[in-house]
């Protein structure tokens, strides 16, 4: 089934004003010049969302957040709302990162409940799965994935409200990949789950993206598999070219 490709890129916390609004209007430019198929998604920092808002206007590129609260609105501090990010121009955000899960030590019934919220508030969510190095070497890969897909997602996602990304906790930021093999494998994998718990139609046409170390020397091989939809893309997205090139190699 075909499922439109995206590349989002999540700048995490990188990113002043000034540079911010740079790389902004560097993949504003380069979208514009060649027509392309996929959908892109830019998620800076909380403090930049204004900006960048403003910078991305007239083009086709949708703004998401990094991460959100489950209350609309209370004594919070600190934590952002997904009916403010919805008012800030958001059309996604991204919930269960890896590194919100170990340095936040957020849980999967957690992300679970963020995502209900912000599905409920008009936000689109990109949920992040993935495994430890030491889970891939004990043979845990699939076992873990899988309890954080029934963890994380609502019972009522669907394919117009939910993304997943699988990301290698072992693989962010450190320019180590799995096999194009393992890769698919594990998205294979995700989708059988996902068709377990929302129903074979939905899961056919859920997106399951890559991230982890994707650069524009991969991008072709791992994007390209059956079952990888796109990627989210961690540290190519803070240059223009390289996430653009990610695109490119992408077949978008």
């Amino acid at each position: 089934m075909a499922r439109k490709i995206m590349i989002a890129g999540n700048w995490k916390m990188n990113g002043l004003s000034a540079d911010g609004l740079e790389l902004a209007k560097a993949i504003k430019a380069e979208v514009k010049l060649k027509k392309r198929n996929c959908e892109f998604v830019v998620c800076p920092p909380f403090t930049l969302l204004g900006t960048i808002k403003k910078a991305l206007k007239g083009s086709r590129i949708v703004l998401g957040a990094q991460d959100c609260h489950f209350d609309e609105k209370g004594a919070h501090t600190g934590d952002i709302s997904p009916l403010m990010l919805l008012d800030m121009g958001c059309t996604y955000v991204i919930l269960g990162h890896s590194e919100r899960r170990t340095d936040h030590g957020e849980t999967d019934e957690l992300v679970s409940k963020k995502a209900k919220a912000a599905h409920k508030a008009g936000l689109k969510t990109i949920i992040c799965i993935g495994e430890t190095l030491a889970q891939r070497e004990s043979g845990e890969t699939i076992d873990v994935c899988s309890k954080q897909i029934l963890g994380s997602v609502p019972d009522d996602a669907t394919a117009v409200d939910t993304v997943i990304a699988y990301e290698p906790v072992w693989a962010i930021g450190t320019g180590k990949t799995p096999t194009t093999q393992d890769v698919e494998e594990v998205h294979a994998a995700v989708r059988k789950v996902l068709a377990k718990k929302l129903g074979r139609a939905q899961a056919n046409k859920m997106r399951i993206l890559y991230g982890g170390s994707v650069k524009p020397s991969n991008a072709k091989e791992l994007l390209s598999l059956p079952d990888v939809d796109g990627g989210l893309i961690g540290g190519a997205s803070l240059k223009a070219g390289d996430f653009l090139a990610i695109a490119d190699n992408a077949g978008c």
